[in-house]
């Protein structure tokens, strides 16, 4: 008893309020059950209750979107892209989200999808040959999902004992390999190097009866295609196999014993992820008519994950809500961006990160308020003995200019205090989260305002940064308040 005593895991820790060997989990059902039950409770408990045909006809007001007074650009950029992810997503949640395998070269699949097509239903030259096919896509779409299906079982079958970082390490290996295949290798000119494949045909069914070539109509295409997906997924969730995908993610070795064949589990994850990455770079290449090396890169895997990690790994709702959020956000922040929404974006998630982190009002009114104050000290000082201290330009334009200028500090040459201002924000960072209760709060207040400084001084003038940084505290501000994601439930571990 003694020994037992000293050596608790995590999940069984000691507390005077449970007795010994119950789970931490357990005990706290009472809390969690108060805690849910007003308007929040509520919801979750009808979307508990709602069968699987009403979660799937919340996609039905995706239906009038190509009838809003929208333009075709927006329609390419949010619907298309989000429509796209959102298969990518749900091929990735088959082998991360319910396999639990970590597969990092998973958008290969998406590219090897995107050149079968594009070889075999369009013109191109290279190397000094010339291909011409021009096969319906009633026949190049089946053959790329077969294609890359056969690729799935390739690499899991050669990484079948793998787990984990291992399994990570061959998986980013054959990703690389991809593009290494893509851009150098080019045989006999069938990829055309880092010019890719262009002049590909538009979907064509049936002999050239039906022709899909405009961006409505690659609209309700895709829309089709995931809503059919998610139906297919849906029984196979249910399914036997389904079942024995999610023992093996929980505990393999159990699994095997209980009989499951885990080997054979893992290959069919890594097939059927594969066949549904190829099924979506084959309509992606036809909607952009081409495949192109760059559009496969690690930017796009980092954005695939970032859906399933947001929407909740294993939730076939959560794929397409990440999707839509991941997407929107990410296509809203480029170049054409109205002036100040980065920056409403960035404040008002370092506002939610702050209210869900602290958990009572005071401290949230102690860190609000002292900030607010601490940054008008700072400017009044630093005004009145360095004048080009706040002298500089506030980058792009809007309502927000003036409140900022007169409270964030905005040097005439802020490059290298900005550089100075990031260090001591990630020493600032360091020591925040070393500290709690009163003394957290006093060191949070400068961190926000360093926060602020470094914003308005470097990242507001590098969109690309600012995207990632954006994209990057949303999924921490998700991950603090919902580990699991937005519709992922929470892993029970029970020792």
């Amino acid at each position: 008893m003694t020994e037992r005593s000293d050596h608790t895991s995590e999940g069984v820790e000691p507390d005077e309020n449970r007795g010994i060997g119950v789970d931490k989990w357990v005990a706290e059902s009472d809390d969690r059950r108060e805690r849910h039950s007003g308007f929040r409770g509520r919801i979750e408990h009808l979307w508990e209750i709602l069968p699987p045909a009403g979660k799937l006809a919340l996609l039905t007001p995706a239906i009038v979107v190509p009838f809003l007074p929208i333009s075709n650009g927006n329609l390419y950029n949010y619907g298309i892209f989000i429509l796209i992810y959102a298969l990518l997503a749900l091929g990735l949640n088959v082998v991360v989200g319910w396999a639990g395998l970590l597969d990092l070269g998973y958008v290969a699949f998406f590219g090897f999808g995107a050149y079968i097509y594009a070889f075999l239903s369009g013109t191109h030259s290279a190397a000094g040959h010339t291909y011409t096919h021009h096969w319906g896509a009633e026949r190049t779409i089946p053959i790329a999902v077969l294609v890359c299906a056969l690729l799935g079982v390739f690499l899991g079958s050669s990484s079948r004992r793998l787990l984990g970082d291992y399994l990570a390490i061959v998986t980013l290996f054959f990703g690389q390999a991809f593009v290494v295949f893509t851009n150098a290798a080019n045989p006999a000119g069938i990829t055309n190097g880092s010019n890719g494949l262009a002049n590909v045909d538009p979907l064509t069914f049936f002999g050239g009866r039906i022709v899909i070539d405009t961006t409505r109509g690659y609209y309700w295409f895709l829309l089709g295609t995931v809503g059919l997906l998610l139906v297919v997924l849906y029984a196979l969730s249910e399914s036997r196999t389904g079942r024995a995908w999610k023992a093996s993610r929980e505990d393999p070795l159990s699994a095997e014993l209980m009989g499951m064949p885990v080997n054979r589990l893992k290959i069919m994850a890594f097939s059927f992820g594969a066949g549904i990455a190829g099924l979506a770079g084959s309509i992606f290449a036809a909607v952009q008519t081409g495949a192109f090396p760059q559009n496969f890169g690690t930017t796009v895997l980092i954005i695939i994950y970032a859906v399933v990690i947001l929407g909740g790994s294993g939730s076939l709702t959560g794929m397409i809500v990440g999707a839509v959020v991941i997407v929107a956000s990410n296509q809203a922040l480029d170049s054409t961006s109205p002036p100040n929404l980065p920056r409403i974006l960035f404040y008002a998630a370092v506002i939610a990160a702050v209210y869900f982190t602290l958990k009572s009002w005071p401290q949230r009114l102690a860190a609000f308020g002292g900030t607010a104050l601490f940054g008008l000290l700072v400017h009044a000082i630093v005004g009145s003995v360095w004048s080009d201290g706040t002298a500089g330009e506030v980058t792009s334009g809007g309502f927000l200019d003036g409140a900022i200028k007169n409270w964030v500090l905005i040097p005439t040459d802020p490059s290298r205090l900005a550089v100075y201002g990031y260090l001591m924000l990630i020493v600032s960072v360091t020591v925040l989260v070393q500290l709690k209760g009163w003394w957290r709060i006093g060191v949070l207040v400068p961190t926000l305002y360093l926060t602020a400084f470094v914003w308005e001084n470097l990242m507001i003038q590098q969109p690309s940064v600012t995207r990632q940084v954006l994209l990057g505290l949303l999924l921490i501000g998700v991950m603090t308040i919902r580990p699991q994601g937005l519709f992922g439930q929470a892993k029970v571990e029970v020792v």
